[in-house]
């Protein structure tokens, strides 16, 4: 999952809804600015449903996982410059310009994608639509924080990554709502223009940060803004601490220097920022490792690996998915404050890796008992239509659905008698053969083969998601906001987002490559793998900053620690030598 996330506890929740409820205009901003959020979490959830309609639509694209990776990962890599060019233009030109563009950009790559004539257009236009989300990513978090009361600031923050999950559960509701009309995944993906056209008419009437205006020496049109959200005998109190913040930054960018390698430099010959960064980069890399976003891109196409071919109920059981990874973003806001950064992810990893390992051992079997191939079968539908590799393999008689699909350009027709277990025909890839297969009520596979486990694989998808959701969904965020000090938690804080994104570019970029070379069941299992070394970095480099203010944070890295059980003590118990270690980073 990308995105970002504030702390808020539940008495600022509670503060939230009274102050909303008397200031509306409050609420007014940062719902505006988190549509930003809305069409993140859209964009993430959209194309795993589109998908399975662009590969019936183009061939080529159903015969070619590397095209079906492009058309998902460009999109991030567009989020990826999007995000490092938003940042530069909110400081130029303000959060609110960012917002307009981010939706002029979106709302065109939507329009390029549901018009997209080829393959080619439909990448063109899902990079332009990475773009607008990862300008949106940058500058809706800051436009809330920026013109917000700072006692509500983190909940309404934080509700711009809720935002970020509703629109993933969204998504996957249009797509159910769209498979039976003409056009299917055009419409998916050229709807999303429509939360951009919104936010880009909303936005017009609502002013620009405060904080950022107070920087560019606007200072009447800051005050302005600080009547409509603050009660008046407030508003002198907020600008004097505002205008003591922005002293108080522009001292410190004033020490750093100007430009991005004086300060990069400058936080490398920092020891606490060193060992803040390795923290902060381990859990952003591992939050993708896990195979989260093979999940969230992939996840109807995983349904289908484990054998339901219908693309409806692909869809269907994968809204219940996306429901559970809203739900455990509620859960993680409720407790991670509770029981710890740390805890929540080492306890995530532990039911990641089981659900993991489970899939595997699933797939493995779905696998072992796919239903035979036919020669009876393939040969009722014409010598045209069979799968050459099949008529010219030296041995046809132990081929099974799972040897037919694995070779190039050949599909399964299901049997038409029973529940599609008994041996199918070996046929060749193509719109008509494809027809023909589907006109005598038979079902059509290219992707996953007809299997009894399918079920307990969705199951165990489930659960993998209620896993991550709370711990390794939420926390890695939560922790690259509260680790860096002060003056470097920009340039820290952006260098763990980078490594976030890259990594999610090359998971996604690679799933159905990795699926194809090592099976459905070694991909999972091998992210399994790649859970379990995270697990181990996590619990060796991550210390726990629960109940910690940045300064006492800044000491312990200062000192350096040993991991003790699941908590660190950290500053908290300076006479334990046992967590201080003399090494340094």
């Amino acid at each position: 999952m990308e995105g970002g996330y504030h702390k808020a506890d539940k008495t600022e929740f509670s503060e939230c809804w009274k102050i909303s409820w008397r200031t509306p205009y409050i609420m007014r901003l940062s719902l505006t600015a988190g549509i930003g959020g809305l069409l993140f979490g859209y964009d993430t959830g959209v194309i795993s449903g589109a998908l399975l309609y662009i590969r019936e639509e183009f061939v080529e694209v159903d015969k070619k996982a590397w095209l079906q990776e492009t058309i998902v990962s460009m999109a991030v890599a567009g989020a990826i410059l999007g995000a490092a060019v938003g940042g530069w233009i909110s400081d130029c030109f303000g959060r609110k310009k960012v917002l307009l563009l981010a939706d002029i950009v979106f709302f065109g790559g939507a329009i390029v994608m549901a018009v997209a004539p080829a393959p080619w257009v439909l990448i063109i236009g899902r990079i332009f639509v990475g773009l607008g989300v990862g300008m949106a990513s940058m500058a809706a978090p800051l436009y809330i924080s920026e013109s917000s009361p700072t006692r509500i600031r983190g909940a309404l923050v934080s509700s711009n990554a809720l935002l970020i999950t509703g629109g993933q559960f969204l998504s996957y509701l249009i797509n159910l709502a769209f498979t039976k009309v003409p056009g299917t995944w055009r419409w998916m993906l050229g709807i999303a223009g429509l939360p951009a056209l919104i936010q880009f008419v909303l936005m017009l009437s609502l002013p620009e940060s405060p904080r950022w205006l107070f920087r560019q020496n606007k200072i009447d049109e800051a005050k302005s803004i600080l009547e409509k959200i603050f009660p008046a005998d407030e508003v002198e109190n907020e600008m004097k601490a505002l205008k003591d913040s922005v002293e108080a930054e522009k001292a410190i960018e004033g020490e750093l220097g100007d430009g991005f390698l004086p300060k990069l430099k400058s936080a490398l010959r920092s020891k606490v920022v060193r060992r803040a960064l390795l923290a902060g980069i381990t859990v952003q890399l591992i939050q993708q490792f896990v195979g989260i976003n093979t999940v969230l891109y992939y996840s109807p196409t995983i349904v289908q690996f484990a054998g339901f071919a219908s693309r409806q109920t692909a869809l269907a059981l994968s809204l219940v998915t996306s429901g559970l990874n809203f739900v455990g973003s509620i859960i993680s806001m409720g407790f991670v404050d509770k029981y710890g950064r740390r805890k929540f992810m080492l306890v995530s990893l532990v039911g990641i890796i089981a659900c993991l390992v489970a899939l595997g051992v699933v797939f493995f079997q779905a696998a072992a008992t796919a239903p035979a191939v036919s020669n009876l079968e393939t040969m009722h539908f014409g010598g045209n239509t069979t799968c050459p590799a099949y008529l010219s393999a030296p041995k046809s008689q132990p081929w099974n659905c799972m040897s037919c699909l694995k070779a190039p350009d050949c599909a399964f027709c299901a049997s038409s008698s029973g529940n599609g277990l008994h041996p199918g025909a070996c046929l060749a890839v193509s719109n008509d053969i494809r027809s023909t297969c589907r006109m005598e009520k038979r079902t059509w596979y290219t992707e996953g083969c007809p299997s009894k486990f399918g079920f307990l694989a969705v199951a165990f998808l489930g659960l993998y998601i209620i896993c991550y959701s709370p711990g390794m969904g939420s926390v890695p965020w939560l922790v690259n906001s509260e680790i860096y000090p002060l003056k470097y938690r920009g340039i820290g804080g952006g260098i763990a987002a980078v490594c976030n994104w890259s990594a999610n570019l090359l998971v996604s970029e690679t799933f159905l490559t990795l699926t194809n070379a090592l099976g459905s069941a070694w991909t999972f299992i091998l992210f399994a793998g790649l859970s379990f070394i995270g697990f181990i970095a996590i619990y060796f480099v991550v210390p726990e900053t629960k109940g910690l203010s940045f300064e006492e944070v800044e000491k312990m890295l200062e000192k350096g620690f040993k991991p003790k059980g699941i908590y660190f003590k950290g500053i908290k118990d300076e006479t334990n030598e046992e967590n201080v270690s003399p090494s340094s980073v």
